[in-house]
């Protein structure tokens, strides 16, 4: 962890204090910790909640399987139906975090794979308090991309899939992932494909073998080579259904928390 930090500090991009902040925070028993992939469901914030509030919406999958066309229409069908909903997306590429991983995506720059999962999470850790708020206040939030891409791609170049996961813990869990399922032959006949640093098509292909193992019950399939009428029509309904739930009062819950 200390060579990791090292490397993070050593960018001018990078604030030193969002840097200090982010790794004091890192949850060091995790760090030699087995976490048990079948064993450790998320747990609640609340134990007991009867409080209306917003739902944690996610969109997953590969790239190129229309998982930003989607989040807008979903966001633009809630709005419609009188629902207070915001689109986020990660990574947020505004914040000083967000810059130095653009860079990267964008191969302007070089780093270590495990920094570059460190910066993954140290922004969506950036807005983390943010999101509680706006959920608890009655905000849905739709969400393209979440912590199980930045577990999902990590692992796909080669790191452990549990030191991956570790500095996810803690964070709010998704109240639904939508996961638009295509093969990664057909993502990358779509147009703009292999604009970014990570769509190759072999890489790709390990990306979706991740993906599955990271499914939970929070999890719905969409087969994304269908139709987008048809693909919005499905994302609807299940996102309405999982609003119901929150506005009964569904207690929120941390992701991958024993």
């Amino acid at each position: 962890m200390l060579a990791i930090g090292s490397q993070i500090r050593s960018s001018s991009v990078f604030g030193a204090a969002t840097t200090r902040k982010f790794l004091l925070n890192f949850p060091r028993e995790y760090c030699g910790r087995d976490i048990r992939m079948r064993k450790c469901h998320n747990s609640y914030l609340d134990s007991v909640s009867s409080e209306s509030r917003g739902a944690l919406i996610v969109l997953e999958g590969l790239d190129r399987s229309g998982k930003s066309l989607q989040s807008s229409r979903l966001v633009s069908y809630l709005e419609g139906s009188g629902h207070s909903v915001e689109p986020w997306r990660f990574p947020d590429r505004t914040t000083s975090v967000g810059q130095m991983i653009s860079s990267y995506l964008a191969n302007k720059s070089e780093l270590d794979d495990r920094t570059v999962h460190l910066l993954f999470s140290a922004n969506r850790w950036e807005k983390r308090s943010q999101m509680e708020a706006k959920l608890k206040a009655g905000t849905t939030l739709v969400v393209d991309r979440y912590s199980y891409s930045g577990v999902a791609f990590s692992s796909a170049k080669g790191l452990n899939i549990e030191w991956c996961k570790a500095p996810e813990i803690g964070l709010l869990a998704p109240d639904l992932v939508l996961y638009l399922d295509i093969p990664p032959e057909k993502a990358a006949e779509r147009g703009g494909y292999g604009g970014e640093r990570y769509e190759q098509l072999e890489f790709q292909k390990k990306v979706a073998e991740y993906y599955e193992v990271l499914r939970d019950s929070s999890w719905k399939i969409i087969d994304a080579s269908l139709p987008i009428e048809e693909i919005e029509k499905q994302l609807q309904e299940l996102a309405s259904e999982c609003l119901k739930e929150c506005q009964k009062g569904k207690p929120l819950s941390l992701l991958w928390s024993c």
